[in-house]
C-alpha cells in the first residue's frame, strides 16, 4: 500500500468518481490512476469502487470505510509536511482560501494587502463559490480556510471561529419613495420588487426569516451571488436591492441611496473555518488574526482542541465581536 494510491482513491471520490477529471487535477494519466486503484484493491482483497464496464459508478461499503481512513492518513501526511516546512522556512509557503464574492471583494482586500506585506514569499490562492462548496473544500482539505456566513455549521469536522457581525442595507435609486420614509419597514419594502442574494448566500436565510415572521411574501424578481451585479440591476430600476452594508460605497455608487436596515434584520456572523486536526503554520495564525484581531494564537489553539460545536459556542460566547 502506497500513499500515492490512497491519494488517488481519495481524489477520485472527490471528483465524483470521474477518473479523467482526477487525472487532469493531479497532472497524471487516467490509465495510471486506474491501474493504481486496481493494484490497491487487489492487495486489499476488496473493491473500493463499484463499476459498470470501465466506469466507476459508486463506492462499496468497504470503500466508504477505507476512504474515511485514507482521508485521515492524507491529512496527517499533510500535517507532517507543514511541520517540516515551518522549521525549514517559516516565511515561505502556500495559503489557500475559499470564500464568497462579498468577502473576497469587500472584507478581504485590506487583510490580503497587509498579509502580503508581511509574508511576500507566501503564495495566496483564493477560490470563490457557494457557501456549501466553500465548506466542502475546507472539510476535504482542498483549502486551508473557509470564510463564509452560511453552511459552515453543516460540516462537523470544521472548526468555525466567529470573526465579525454584519447587517444589511436597502439600496434604491436616487429619488425612490422608500428614501423619503422617516423609518424603513419590512411592509414598505415588500411593496416593491426585490433584488438580492441567491438563497444560501451571504446571510440570505436571515432576510427570508424576517419577512416570513410578518407573513410577508415579497416578490424577489432577481437574485445573484455578486453584490456588484445586484447593484447594477437596482440602478437599472429592476427592483429594491438588499445587500450586505459593506457592499455599498457612496463614492462608487453615486446613483444609489443606502437605507440602513439594522433594525429590520437579525445580524449575521461571518466565520473562518478549517478542518479539525489541521496543523497551522505561523503565517496561518497571523492571517486569522489579521482578519479577526480577537482570534489570537492561544484562542485559536483552544478552538482547534474543542470536540464539538457546543464546546466552540461556549468558548466564544463572551467574545464581543466587531461589526462591519
Amino acid at each position: 500500500m502506497k500513499l500515492q494510491q490512497l491519494k488517488y482513491i481519495w481524489e477520485v471520490s472527490n471528483h465524483k468518481l470521474n477518473v479523467s477529471a482526477t487525472a487532469v487535477a493531479l497532472f497524471t494519466s487516467q490509465p495510471g490512476i486506474s491501474k493504481q486503484i486496481r493494484t490497491l484493491e487487489d492487495e486489499l482483497g476488496v473493491h473500493i469502487f463499484q463499476r459498470s464496464g470501465k466506469h466507476l459508478v459508486g463506492v462499496t461499503p468497504a470503500g466508504r470505510e477505507i476512504l474515511a481512513v485514507a482521508g485521515r492518513i492524507l491529512a496527517q501526511a499533510e500535517n507532517i509536511r507543514r511541520i517540516a516546512d515551518e522549521f525549514a522556512d517559516p516565511r515561505r509557503g502556500d495559503l489557500s482560501l475559499a470564500t464568497t464574492h462579498t468577502q473576497a471583494r469587500y472584507a478581504l482586500p485590506p487583510v490580503i494587502q497587509s498579509f502580503r506585506s508581511r509574508y511576500p514569499k507566501v503564495s495566496l490562492h483564493m477560490h470563490q463559490g457557494t457557501p456549501i462548496q466553500i465548506s466542502e473544500m475546507a472539510a476535504r482539505g482542498n483549502v486551508d480556510f473557509a470564510i463564509a456566513t452560511e453552511a459552515l455549521e453543516l460540516f462537523e469536522n470544521l472548526v468555525m471561529m466567529p470573526c465579525y457581525r454584519w447587517n444589511r442595507s436597502v439600496l434604491v435609486p436616487t429619488g425612490h419613495p422608500l428614501a423619503a420614509l422617516p423609518r424603513l419597514t419590512l411592509e414598505e419594502i415588500a411593496r416593491y420588487p426585490i433584488v438580492t442574494y441567491v438563497f444560501g448566500f451571504t446571510g440570505r436565510s436571515q432576510l427570508d426569516r424576517a419577512f416570513n415572521a410578518l407573513n410577508l411574501s415579497p416578490e424577489v424578481v432577481f437574485t445573484a451571488t455578486d453584490a456588484d451585479v445586484i447593484k447594477t440591476y437596482v440602478k437599472l430600476g429592476l427592483g429594491v436591492g438588499i445587500v450586505a452594508s459593506m457592499a455599498y460605497d457612496s463614492r462608487l455608487d453615486p446613483e444609489l441611496v443606502s437605507l440602513p436596515a439594522n433594525h429590520l434584520f437579525e445580524a449575521s456572523t461571518t466565520k473562518i473555518g478549517c478542518r479539525r486536526g489541521t496543523v497551522l503554520r505561523g503565517f496561518m495564525y497571523e492571517f486569522i488574526q489579521l482578519f479577526a484581531p480577537h482570534l489570537g494564537r492561544d484562542l485559536v489553539d483552544r478552538a482547534m482542541q474543542t470536540g464539538s460545536q457546543e464546546d466552540l459556542d461556549r468558548l466564544f460566547k463572551d467574545i464581543d465581536l466587531p461589526s462591519l
